[in-house]
């Protein structure tokens, strides 16, 4: 599914204009970046969290030129869903 999919989807459920459903995911997923940017987590309560996980500093290998490469210490975005997102998922596998 895509994010179209999932506009159309919302806009045929809820009755609202595609064009003011895809501004509000639009704005959603705008929250979530900036903050995760300035270092604060951000939790949907029911659906998950998103937050920074820290990298820690190490050595690497570039095999074809047989050197190392210092990989400083850095943060990645990360997203941990709820445990009754996880149940729900479980429980619907197919």
């Amino acid at each position: 599914m895509t994010k179209a999919d999932v506009i159309v989807e919302i806009a045929d459920k809820t009755g609202i204009d595609k064009a003011d459903v895809s501004s509000a995911i639009e704005s959603f997923f705008s929250v979530i970046k900036d903050n995760l940017a300035k270092g604060e987590a951000v939790y949907v309560r029911g659906f998950g969290s998103f937050v920074n996980k820290k990298r820690a500093h190490k050595i690497a290998r570039n095999i074809s030129k047989n050197t190392t490469i210092e990989i400083p210490e850095h943060y990645i975005p990360s997203f941990k869903p709820a445990k009754t997102f996880v149940e729900q998922v479980k429980s619907n596998a197919k």
